[in-house]
């Protein structure tokens, strides 16, 4: 069966698809929480600081390598690495690039799906009359969320609207991925990238003139008081580990690197195509919505209403499901159903361009090495998805969800980001780097990145990996002196809780598997880690039949 001609139809195509690869969902939720977590202004300055050393350097190298892997006709990362190292073993951390995206969409696509049902109940006008605890209590009804279980036993969730929510979004991503690369992800990124523009646009401006709400008893009750929290630089917190990890980790996150997606769309690339604008352009616009668009809605019109200090204490995730429709409906029904639909709306197209960008390595894959057809390799895909996803529906309450995340979504990127900065400019070698970037370039790219590439950017990522798995206690910079004082006076170390160490011993808690008999959290968590691990290894096997079949194609070439 012949191998399937991708290309992409356009610059402006690639471009915006590359920009709705990385605006996402953590751009409107996750950073604005990040940065009031770590000070607001505070944050910032970490946060530029490692765009341009780590951010902005690993897009050059993922484009670049992308390209370059393309150009020999490979489109997914083990056999981009493997093009790039005669080593075998590079092909194996290339899995890396498959496995992160099919563990992120299985339970991206399902926050995805709640987005795309909050944008119909906002046009129902459900929210409208609701108290913020009632506006709470209907996310937890939709999402099949129990009260804390009685004693050991584990709460199942099984939210029937959600589920098929889920399914419908998935069957969305799964049809448009089927079209391919022009005649499915470039023409909804061309559609959802302007009207998640538009929308941002409509609501910052909103919360920027919403100023001092008159809510009584709340003196900071004023929008301008959230954007000068976000907004304002602060230096106190410079010296702090915790503040730079954190910023570090949103880099990554935000502009999806340490994926493998950026590497499969810029495959497609020709040859001689620049790389480094285009790298640039879509970098910059998504810093632009990430910055300017995301930390101007949720918290300053949360700040308008709830006051900064109680913002400052319930700064999460779920504010977007379960405080922005209670807040929404402040405005009166009509402009409040807008807002509804301009936030949910505004967030399932930052959510399926992403998604859409993740399921395209593992399409890749399979049709460069298998010679599967577009609609057999999406429907293969769906089902894939579908398994991994279902735990984390089913077990949502008691941490599934969260495992995944974090060995996925966090520790996953770091690795592979370690790896191909090191293949790239220590291995390939940076001269033949640098030529790579540069080629075709409508800018100059400037030389002092060629040393900042080499020796900046891997330090700094190796100084995150090994923070994240050692990191002690809170991560503050007190508790790293008392950690290093601790090991020297008594040779041990106060694991933080969520360092990679203490996940992987358990070191904090107790391995307990069954209790009376019956399974508990730390079972079904320990479980669907063994999911996704039997996931990469069965990667890894389909990447091995891949090379033998490679092999003999070559042989029976040369008899």
């Amino acid at each position: 069966m012949p191998k399937v001609k991708e290309a992409w139809g356009s610059r402006i195509g690639l471009i915006l698809a590359m920009a709705g690869n990385a605006v996402g969902l953590g751009n409107f939720l996750r950073f604005p929480v990040q940065a009031i977590r770590n000070g607001g202004g505070a944050f910032i300055i970490p946060y530029l600081v490692s765009f341009l050393l780590m951010g902005l350097p690993l897009l050059w190298i993922e484009w670049s390598m992308g390209r370059y892997g393309g150009v020999k006709g490979n489109h997914s990362t083990p056999f981009i690495f493997g093009s790039m190292s005669k080593k075998r073993l590079w092909k194996y951390v290339g899995v890396f690039g498959i496995f992160t995206n099919l563990g992120i969409i299985s339970y991206y696509t399902y926050i995805e799906s709640w987005t795309l049902s909050y944008t119909f109940k906002s046009i129902a006008q459900s929210f409208s009359g609701l108290s913020r605890h009632q506006v709470s209590a209907a996310f937890d009804t939709y999402a099949g969320v129990h009260s804390p279980a009685a004693g050991h036993l584990v709460a199942v969730n099984f939210p029937v609207w959600a589920i098929v929510a889920f399914l419908i979004t998935l069957t969305i991503n799964i049809y448009i991925l089927s079209k391919g690369l022009s005649g499915g992800v470039e023409k909804v990124a061309k559609i959802a990238m302007p009207l998640l523009l538009l929308f941002g646009v409509f609501l910052a401006i909103r919360a920027i003139t919403l100023g001092a709400t008159g809510v009584a008893g709340c003196a900071t009750c004023n929008s301008h008081l959230g954007l000068d929290f976000l907004w304002k630089p602060k230096f106190n917190n410079l010296a702090n580990p915790k503040v730079w990890l954190a910023a570090a980790g949103q880099i990554f996150f935000t502009l999806s690197v340490g994926m493998g997606t950026i590497h499969c769309y810029a495959a497609y690339v020709k040859k001689n195509e620049d790389i480094a604008l285009n790298a640039m352009t879509a970098g910059w616009m998504n810093e632009f919505v990430e910055i300017v668009l995301g930390a101007a809605i949720v918290i300053p019109i949360a700040v308008g209403y709830m006051g900064i200090d109680w913002v400052k204490e319930n700064a999460s995730f779920m504010m977007a499901f379960k405080t922005m429709p209670f807040l929404f409906s402040q405005w009166g029904p009509i402009l409040a159903t807008l807002s509804g639909i301009a936030w949910f709306g505004l967030l399932f197209f930052a959510g399926i361009t992403s998604s859409l960008a993740m399921g395209t390595p593992f399409m890749a894959f399979v049709e460069d090495e298998f010679g599967w057809g577009r609609k057999k390799s999406a429907v293969i895909l769906g089902l894939i998805i579908l398994i991994l996803a279902l735990p984390t529906i089913f077990f949502f309450e008691i941490g599934v969800f969260n495992e995944y995340d974090y060995w996925t979504g966090t520790v996953s990127l770091v690795i592979f980001a370690t790896a191909e900065v090191i293949l790239f400019s220590w291995i390939f070698g940076m001269d033949k780097g640098w030529k790579e970037i540069t080629r075709g370039s409508d800018i100059r790219v400037p030389t002092i990145y060629k040393f900042i590439i080499k020796w900046i950017t891997p330090v700094f990522i190796l100084v995150i990996f090994i923070s994240a798995m050692i990191k002690p206690l809170h991560g503050e910079l007190v508790d790293w002196q008392l950690a290093f004082n601790q090991l020297l006076t008594h040779g041990t170390w106060p694991w933080a809780s969520d360092s990679i160490i203490s996940q992987v011993f358990h070191l904090n808690e107790k391995i307990i598997w069954f209790k009376q008999g019956a399974a508990t959290p730390m079972f079904y968590k320990d479980m669907s880690r063994l999911l996704l691990l039997s996931t990469f290894l069965g990667l890894s096997f389909m990447v091995h039949l891949a090379s033998k079949k490679r092999k003999l194609t070559a042989k029976s070439h040369i008899s």
